[in-house]
Formats: C-alpha cells, sequence, structure tokens
C-alpha cells in the first residue's frame, strides 16, 4: 500500500503543530519519523491514522484521496497505529481486550480468539498470558498488546510510536524481526522514534521534523551527525553534573514487602540521604514500579515499616506522604498524571489550594503564560493537554512538581522523549538537589542511569540485588545484575 502525505496541516489555536508537510510511505519498506519533542511526529501519525482531524492537506492511499472519519475508517483501509499511551481497558483481561474491535462472525468467540492471540504473540515473543487482567500489566507490556490487536486487524500500514520504549531487549528484538517480516511481506511500517539506534537498526528511509516542517529525507546508511543537525539545526551541548556529598537520612525503608506487579517487593531495606540522585534498573516488573509507589503512599505495604525524615509512615495515605515532603510522578502521563479534557490553564488551577468559589480565568491564563514560557512548553493556556506532545506533557507535569520537596520519585521520567528534551529535563532536576532534596528514578536506559544518577539500585524479582554507586560499576555488571547474576 502505497501513502502519500501532500502539504498537510495542523493547527491549534496559533501553535502550528504540523505545517505543510510531504511525504511518501513506499509499500515494503520500514520509514523513520524522526524529530525532537514537539517536533509534529506524532500529531502527523494521529493523522495518518484517523485519530486527529488535519487542518489542511491531502491524504491519498494508492493515489487515491481520503478523508478519514475516525481510526475504525482508517484500519479498515489497512491503516493501523501503536500510540505511545496504550488505549485499552485496564478492568478487562488481555484476551478481551484483544478481541475488542475484532470484526467475527465466529459463536465462539473466546476460543477462536484465543487461538489467534496466541499464535500472534508465540510469532513475536510476547510473554502476555491472555487471561491477565489489563491492569496489572506494564506499560511495556500494554503496548505489546496494542501491536497484537493491529496485527490481529490485518492491517497494511503499521504505524508506531516509540514501541521499542519500555519493553525488553529480548521483546525489542522479537519485535524488529516481525516487523522486518511484514515488511518482506509487502505491508508498509512507520516507525516513530526518537532513538537513533533504533531508526538505523531498522529503517530503510528516514523523515526527519523539526517544528512542524519536514527539513530532511535520507536513505540508509544514515550518519547520526547529519540526522541530529537536522533535528536540532547544531547537535545539542550538554554540561555534566558536578558531584554533590550526600546530607542527612530523609528516607528509610526497613524490610519492607509489598504486592503487585510480576513480583512484588521482597524484604527492602535502602536508605535514601539529602541530594541523592537514585536510579532503579531492572526489566519491568521487577519491583521497581511498587517501590516508587509504596514510597510514595499510594500502594501499602504488607510488612516493614518506612520513615520519611525519621517519622514512621506505616499505613500513611499518600496525602500524608506529600505533606511530608514525598512527590511522585507517573510515567502514564495521561492516564494518571494529566487530566484529558482539560487545558493547560485549568490543570493550573487544579494544583492551587484556591478555597474561593468563583475563579478568574484572566488570572490562570496568565499563571499559565508564566509557566509555559519559565518550561519551554510548546503550547498556549487553552490547549488541552491531549494535544501537546510527549516531552511538553512532560514538561507541563514537572511544572506541578513543589518547589522545595523532600524526596522526588520519578518514573520513568523521560520515556519517549529526545535526546535535547532528556537532557533538559534531568538539568532541571539536578537543580533540586542543590534544594537538599533526593531524587529517586527509573529507566529501562541504562546509559540515562549511568549518565544522571549517583546510585543504583537493581532490582530483580522484587528483590534489590545489588546498590552501587555508579562511578564504581558500568553498563555490564549492571546487565548481569538485572540478569539475576549479581
Amino acid at each position: 500500500m502505497l501513502i502519500e502525505l501532500d502539504k498537510i496541516h495542523k493547527h491549534y489555536g496559533s501553535v502550528r503543530a504540523n505545517n505543510g508537510i510531504s511525504l511518501t510511505v513506499e509499500p515494503g519498506l520500514i520509514h523513520g519519523i524522526l524529530g525532537e519533542n514537539g517536533a509534529g511526529k506524532s500529531t502527523l501519525m494521529k493523522i495518518l491514522s484517523g485519530y486527529t482531524e488535519k487542518t489542511s492537506g491531502k491524504i491519498l492511499v494508492d493515489g487515491s484521496e481520503v478523508q478519514f472519519e475516525d481510526p475504525n475508517h482508517a484500519s479498515r483501509l489497512g491503516i493501523g497505529m501503536l500510540y505511545q499511551d496504550p488505549l485499552d481497558f485496564p478492568q478487562l483481561s488481555v484476551l478481551e481486550n484483544f478481541i475488542l474491535g475484532q470484526k467475527s462472525g465466529i459463536i465462539d468467540r473466546k476460543g477462536y480468539f484465543r487461538h489467534i492471540f496466541e499464535e500472534l504473540a508465540g510469532d513475536i515473543d510476547f510473554s502476555l498470558q491472555p487471561d491477565t487482567l489489563v491492569k496489572n500489566l506494564t506499560i511495556g507490556e500494554r503496548q505489546q498488546l496494542g501491536i497484537l490487536r493491529l496485527l490481529a486487524l490485518g492491517v497494511k500500514v503499521l504505524i508506531l510510536d516509540e514501541p521499542t520504549t519500555g519493553i525488553s531487549s529480548m521483546q525489542k528484538e522479537g519485535l524488529f524481526q516481525a516487523l522486518k517480516e511484514l515488511a518482506s511481506a509487502g505491508k508498509s511500517i512507520v516507525l516513530v522514534s526518537h532513538k537513533l539506534e533504533d531508526i538505523d537498526a531498522m529503517c530503510h528511509t528516514v523523515t526527519v521534523l523539526r517544528q512542524g516542517v519536514v527539513t530532511g529525507e535520507v536513505n540508509k546508511p544514515f550518519n547520526a551527525e547529519v540526522l541530529l543537525k537536522m533535528m536540532f539545526g547544531n547537535p545539542p551541548v550538554f554540561l555534566s553534573r558536578p558531584g554533590i556529598n550526600p546530607g542527612k537520612s530523609v528516607f528509610v525503608m526497613d524490610k519492607v514487602y509489598a504486592s503487585g506487579g510480576l513480583s512484588g517487593l521482597k524484604n527492602c531495606c535502602v536508605e535514601i540521604r539529602q541530594r541523592e540522585v537514585i536510579g532503579l534498573a531492572g526489566l519491568e516488573g521487577s519491583g521497581q514500579g511498587v517501590f516508587l509507589r509504596t514510597a510514595a503512599g499510594l500502594k501499602q505495604m504488607s510488612s516493614g515499616s518506612i520513615y520519611v525524615l525519621n517519622k514512621k509512615m506505616n499505613k500513611k495515605n499518600h496525602h500524608v506522604f506529600k505533606r511530608a515532603g514525598v512527590s511522585f510522578l507517573p510515567a502514564s502521563r495521561l492516564e494518571e498524571g494529566l487530566i484529558p479534557g482539560l487545558n493547560l490553564a485549568e490543570h493550573y488551577v487544579l494544583q492551587q489550594n484556591n478555597k474561593d468559589f468563583f475563579l478568574r480565568r484572566t488570572k490562570a491564563d496568565e499563571r499559565a503564560k508564566k509557566i509555559i514560557k519559565n518550561f519551554h512548553i510548546k503550547g498556549a493556556p487553552q490547549l488541552q493537554v491531549e494535544h501537546l506532545s510527549g516531552g511538553n506533557q512532560q514538561r507541563l507535569l514537572l511544572s506541578f512538581l513543589p518547589i522545595e520537596p523532600t524526596i522526588l520519585l520519578l518514573e520513568n521520567p523521560t520515556r519517549g522523549l529526545d535526546v535535547e528534551s532528556v537532557h533538559w529535563i534531568w538539568q532541571y532536576l539536578h537543580s533540586y538537589c542543590e534544594r537538599n532534596a533526593s531524587i529517586v528514578f527509573s529507566s529501562s536506559e541504562l546509559d540515562e542511569i549511568l549518565m544522571f544518577s549517583d546510585r543504583v539500585l537493581v532490582f530483580f524479582d522484587g528483590h534489590i540485588v545489588k546498590d552501587v554507586r555508579t562511578v564504581e560499576t558500568d553498563i555490564n555488571e549492571l546487565g548481569r545484575a538485572i540478569a539475576g547474576k549479581a
């Protein structure tokens, strides 16, 4: 299937998310879409998948112009997209979510689709269990479910928005092999990614976007420096963080057990001091997520003790933890962090402890404009948060953090972000350490952990199997610990 985008524009008020973008996706090829956050990649792909209506321009499928009414219309024409934020029903099982949207006259739907599901999952080495509730899956596993649903629909053009984020290296290898086989069979694959290594490993052609326009299109082999210049104008220069001496103890977990994820949390003992930046490493579901939510008071432990500033926090709820200076930032931006349908100004109003019955919109807009400028958010006060790029959603969430917290608990704070956004965020986060705050964050990227943290906790099967300073370890040692060979 040949896809042609001709002068696509998408405007949100004064914001030009796409500004005259033209490109062609050939059948049988893997086409990369590369660009910094806010460049317009996801918006363009949502237009192609029928999720978002374009302002102007043409979409041609095999030479014929089409007007998509919604994603179902696009999928009937053979175009499907895996979105960066999973679209599913957490209270239903994996199999029930898989069945949703499928068309079949077969009476024994579950038996039929169970067979299809297991066959597809086996083909691309996904280990999802069909009867597991989706609410118990990790983000990476929910992405896997989305991929399987698209394959079952028989799409001819498969769009994947940051598909390798949050999945293991083994799953990534299996996914890449499956995509190559699909392309060899004549399907068109569109891979949206900020990871140059993924583009280099997978793509035949890459189109680079910057500030809503195409800055170049390159065929393989790719030159990383050329691509970076297309993305940023000039490759960004980053300053390394000076070493900071830890201060007094601010947080202690003593023999904590808690349920959740794939393995829960088992006999967790850790002490965190002022100004420390601690990275949590491990395969998804190994305990990092349970650790962060238990440390934030969002999940109750089954045994053990937690202390914040020497105060025992057993059986205290999240609000008590917040008052003690513990702040939590979730990985799932639109499900836990933000409220779709509300604009930026309304989010800032919700952050205020304002007891007035009436709110002044002009005052809210003025405050929103100031924060938008300070955090370099590409948006406007009246723009709904779901229309922001992933990077700008993350900057918005960061702007909610208190000025002087005791400890920041961050779940994959740079998930799906480009290199420049990652370093901007870490420059901002490290400024908290100068005010004596501690930072604990999880990440699936070992390079990020080694670059930005002072200390690493490696989780395996719910246990902390390694607690080491970053200057005393390397990626190979951490990799062995993650695999349970510490």
